[in-house]
């Protein structure tokens, strides 16, 4: 069993940051790709950034320059820094790993989602 836990979110004016944390806990062997996604009202979910168990990193074009993902192998923890906030940033933002959770076996785990709200 893993469960995926995210913090960090709030309420911040335009312009402002925010970092985003989600660590992962339970049964795990081997974390592959974790990344973040986040869906704004009445809008699909879509792909924020991701990063490889190799450290390969994609942004999505509306981020690129403004957010940076990170990861903490030793914790099992992956990073949002966000910069440079905009109102169109505001969404629920939800941590996504896929994970081996034993030398057999690989799944895709989900966590709640932490609302990030910005506005003046």
């Amino acid at each position: 069993q893993v469960q995926l836990v995210e913090s960090g979110g709030g309420l911040v004016q335009p312009g402002g940051s925010l970092r985003l944390y989600c660590a992962a806990s339970g049964s795990i062997f081997r974390i592959n790709t974790m990344g973040w996604y986040r869906q704004a009202p009445g809008k699909e979910r879509e792909l924020v950034a991701h990063i490889t168990s190799g450290n390969s990193i994609n942004y999505a074009d509306s981020v690129k320059g403004r957010f940076t993902i990170s990861r903490d192998n030793t914790k099992n923890t992956v990073y949002l820094q966000m910069n440079s906030l905009k109102p169109e940033d505001t969404a629920v933002y939800y941590c996504n790993a896929d994970i081996a959770p034993t030398v057999w076996g690989r799944e895709n785990y989900w966590g709640q989602g932490t609302q990030v709200t910005v506005s003046s």
